[in-house]
């Protein structure tokens, strides 16, 4: 198995998890790996996401308060979450706006380490 197509079974088995509408890995400086979009440009939305994530952790870093786990973007119309996955990559889901983070979060967390595996 190709490391693309071990990427794509990881996000088939966290788009199983019910609550996500969309997903993508993407590298650290934003170059879409693996998607599973089910509406707008993936590569576009990589490119933002992992701009999104780097400034979070930037940010955070600046102010002393370590790398954050997560990022979390909320609007009226669905939820943003992006994670790190290693120093290689990212993935990042979509959700509706009333998603329960709680499993998502168990899933996206174990998506990332598989990622992480995958790239090393």
């Amino acid at each position: 198995m190709t490391v693309s197509e071990m990427l794509d079974k990881v996000l088939s088995d966290l788009m199983k998890t019910g609550e996500i509408e969309s997903s993508v890995i993407a590298s650290r400086d934003g170059l879409l790996m693996a998607s599973q979009m089910q509406k707008g440009d993936d590569e576009t939305f990589a490119a933002m996401s992992a701009t999104m994530l780097g400034a979070a952790e930037t940010a955070s870093t600046e102010l002393e308060k370590g790398i954050p786990d997560r990022v979390i973007v909320e609007s009226n119309d669905g939820k943003l979450i992006a994670i790190g996955a290693g120093p290689k990559a990212l993935v990042v889901v979509l959700t509706p706006p009333d998603a329960g983070l709680g499993l998502v979060l168990v899933e996206l967390g174990k998506a990332a380490e598989k990622i992480k595996k995958i790239l090393t």
